[in-house]
């Protein structure tokens, strides 16, 4: 059955335009241009994956995110104009997959929606690749080789290892990796993933698994299989 993508975009001659690009993928789409009805239209057809707006009207795309995370994970790509770090934020706490800001090529939404799909339809728990997580031991191993990590760089790890290729924010990883919900700075979770990254290229030297997202957070993806 093909993949249905809903875009809610009040800009017609961007909406068509993207939906061209998908459809050329093989996707079906449909087009919302306000955002009053979204969410019910998204619980009553359950789309495999919505594009949709920050700004639109009737309703915005944080409180039709909002809204739809109330009963529903369907994977969210939000474009917008506003490229302010808090609104990138936002979108991400709220339950955001990801995010794009325009202006956009339509090959790079198309690229993103394809690699959220691709994420999603693997069991959380699966660990593709040469990346093996030894949760008992605290250890990772690739290559043949394996490193001890601590067990906060081993719970970092693990948050961003189980959704490849989703934006973590900063507090989202603090929330992920620390049971008792102390409050701690962003340095710390950027000194984390530094001392991470550097035992994981002892391991990979020649790729990088965890990749900075200017102004929001961190991503991870893994490996290609050898």
């Amino acid at each position: 059955m093909t993949a249905q993508i809903l875009i809610v975009e009040d800009e017609q001659r961007l909406a068509e335009l993207l939906a061209d690009y998908l459809k050329a993928s093989g996707y079906t789409t449909h087009h919302l241009a306000e955002g009053g009805g979204a969410a019910d239209w998204i619980r009553e057809h359950e789309p495999a994956l919505v594009i949709l707006d920050l700004m639109l009207p009737g309703k915005d795309g944080l409180d039709i995110c909002r809204e739809v995370r109330k009963f529903s994970r369907v994977p969210i790509i939000m474009t917008t104009a506003r490229v302010e770090e808090i609104d990138r934020l936002v979108g991400l706490e709220l339950g955001a997959d990801d995010y794009v800001c325009k202006p956009y090529s339509p090959r790079e939404v198309v690229a993103r929606v394809k690699a959220v799909l691709r994420r999603l339809s693997a069991s959380p728990d699966t660990e593709p690749g040469p990346i093996t997580l030894d949760a008992d031991r605290l250890r990772v191993r690739a290559a043949g080789r394996e490193t001890e990590l601590t067990a906060v760089e081993f719970a970092l790890l693990q948050a961003l290892f189980r959704s490849p290729g989703r934006i973590l924010s900063r507090a989202q990883l603090m929330d992920r990796i620390y049971d008792d919900h102390r409050i701690v700075s962003d340095r710390t979770i950027d000194s984390h993933v530094k001392k991470l990254r550097r035992k994981l290229s002892d391991l990979l030297p020649e790729q990088e698994l965890i990749h900075s997202v200017y102004g929001v957070g961190y991503r991870y993806e893994h490996p290609p299989a050898a």
